[in-house]
């Protein structure tokens, strides 16, 4: 008798198929539904939305830009929230404020209502009135708003040619002040009891040990008198560049424009404060185009402001790729390396099961226990090492170099962090070889590591990518390990500039994934902050499928060359 068909359903598995299939699909609509919130919130934040004019039943007005509707459940009342901007003039410095559907009398879209981006302050939005201009030049011919935008555009120029090269000026004052205060903490340092002696030594000559002393002791003091007077004379020069800068940035700021808000109140806007302004009611498909392409560009060329609310994330960018760059460095050579040595060299012992068991539980272990270890390690031991060795006038005066959280420190800790990854994934396709290819080259007679080299490596190659596809999605996405070891909420230099020795290492830097705790957790204001944590983590998303998708590439590529090889 043929077996019953439900005993034979249950006998082949086919439960657990349908079970897994169900579970992979749920994975995927999880993930695509993750992405498309994204998505969608993400890049629909630069988009320019019209400015509602909401007139109420109590007779008071609201200008700004409607956010959502919701429905109370204990009341059944339906609210609508708005953002209204002119935070400095509402007593609850809030920019987001919910009204009752039923006192909205009546909804209008003016078209000379504007917006104006500040440096800070959040959005203004209000109706331009007059133009006070009483230091600057400014074509009288036109209408009110073209002789707005018209002064916009002298006061840039005038930013540019007088404020900027100013500010320039002052930071390259302020690093050779840094340089000079470095060679004085250097000179004090020296000059203390036995310090020259003991690291200079003695020089041997006709002189006596005395005599020598008493000469570098002279033109110690001598160097250092120098320097203190060269580091006066540039505080005096910086003091006055400082006081030059304030009076010409009080000079622009006295060229404002009056806005009228809904309710009438006037404000009167200093020009040097907008960094943009528009009337998204009055603007064509066109200029909203032109606009969104302005703010993506901001985004991704420009340091942030506004307490990171606003401006561009070029800072966090920029670090977020240089660690990840910094971390496949370090990690994947000595990854591949250990797996190779555990599936090829190693002989099978109690040793070599010990040490493949650590690196699996390795692969578990809660990343801010890494952060532990590498602050522990890494900064304060390797790094107070280095600054005693290299460093010691600077350690002894409480300014570590090395011996304090950077960029290298952190991509250290996160090639740990991933390491175990790269080696298991070495390991395990090294195992997937057959044996008889190893034979083969054998018979052939090649070397055991002409074999590895030029056989089982290219072979094992799509598999060792995919290890480190993994390790560099995981890297790209901490943040625990980051928090206590170089990460910073605005880094004023980058770990790569110009400067001699051009990369930084011991710099702190940006990073994505922390820039979205820090404004969607930190900021006080949580409502005017949640757009850019949809940008910033659509953009750390678009950063890590852009580098998987490269490392993919190569994979299928090395697939693709060793079948090749192989017909």
């Amino acid at each position: 008798m043929k077996p019953h068909r439900g005993k034979k359903f249950w006998r082949h598995g086919e439960p657990l198929v349908w079970a897994t299939g169900a579970a992979l699909m749920a994975v995927l609509v999880s993930t695509a539904l993750l992405l498309l919130v994204v998505i969608v919130h993400g890049a629909t934040v630069f988009w320019p939305a019209s400015l509602t004019l909401v007139e109420r039943t109590d007779g008071t007005n609201v200008l700004g830009v409607r956010i959502r509707s919701d429905v109370n459940p204990d009341t059944g009342l339906r609210s609508i929230q708005f953002k209204t901007g002119n935070r400095e003039l509402d007593p609850s410095r809030q920019d987001f404020h919910w009204y009752p559907a039923d006192s909205i009398r009546r909804e209008s879209y003016p078209p000379n209502a504007f917006v104006l981006e500040r440096v800070e302050n959040g959005d203004f939005y209000g109706f331009l009135r007059r133009l006070d201009l009483p230091d600057l030049r400014s074509s009288a011919h036109g209408n009110l708003e073209e002789r707005f935008r018209a002064a916009q555009e002298a006061i840039r120029r005038q930013r540019a040619e007088q404020i900027e090269p100013t500010a320039r000026e002052l930071s390259a004052l302020s690093d050779r002040i840094q340089a000079i205060r470095y060679a004085i903490v250097r000179g004090q340092y020296g000059e203390r009891p036995g310090v020259e002696a003991k690291e200079r030594g003695a020089d041997r000559g006709h002189l006596s040990g005395a005599e020598q002393q008493l000469g570098k002791s002279s033109l110690a003091a001598e160097r250092l008198t120098a320097l203190h007077q060269e580091e006066a004379e540039l505080k005096r020069r910086s003091d006055k560049l400082v006081a030059q800068q304030q009076a010409r940035e009080t000079a622009l700021r006295r060229n404002v424009a009056v806005f009228a808000t809904a309710s009438g109140q006037e404000a009167a806007i200093p020009l040097a404060d907008v960094v943009r302004s528009y009337t998204p009611n009055a603007m064509s498909l066109f200029q909203k185009s032109g606009h969104y392409l302005a703010k993506i560009g901001e985004l991704l060329a420009d340091d942030p402001r506004e307490s990171n609310t606003e401006g561009g994330l070029f800072p966090a960018i920029f670090g977020t790729v240089m660690l990840v760059f910094l971390m496949a460095v370090f990690c994947f050579p000595l990854g591949v390396l250990a797996g190779v040595y555990l599936g090829e060299y190693a002989k099978d012992g109690l040793l070599v099961r010990i040490v493949r068991i650590a690196v699996n539980n390795l692969a578990g272990i809660p990343s801010i226990v890494y952060g532990i270890f590498g602050l522990g390690f890494f900064v304060y031991g390797v790094g107070g090492l280095i600054d005693e060795w290299f460093f010691p006038e600077r350690a002894a005066s409480n300014m570590p170099v090395f011996g304090t959280g950077g960029i290298l420190w952190a991509s250290l800790t996160l090639g740990l962090l991933t390491v175990p990854v790269v080696i298991v994934a070495t390991e395990e396709a090294l195992r997937t070889i057959p044996r008889g290819v190893r034979e083969g080259s054998y018979a052939l007679g090649a070397t055991k590591f002409q074999t590895l080299r030029r056989v089982l490596l290219p072979m094992a190659s799509p598999g060792i990518m995919t290890g480190f596809i993994l390790a560099m999605a995981r890297a790209a996405g901490e943040v625990a390990p980051l928090m206590i070891t170089g990460v910073v909420k605005l880094a004023p230099n980058l770990p790569l500039d110009a400067q001699f020795p051009f990369v930084h290492l011991d710099r702190k830097f940006m990073h994505l994934g922390f820039h979205i705790y820090d404004i969607g957790f930190q900021s006080p204001n949580v409502e005017a902050s949640k757009p850019m944590v949809y940008v910033t983590t659509l953009l750390l998303l678009a950063i890590v499928l852009s580098m998987s998708s490269v490392a993919i590439w190569l994979r299928n590529r090395m697939r693709k060359q060793f079948q090749l090889k192989t017909i």
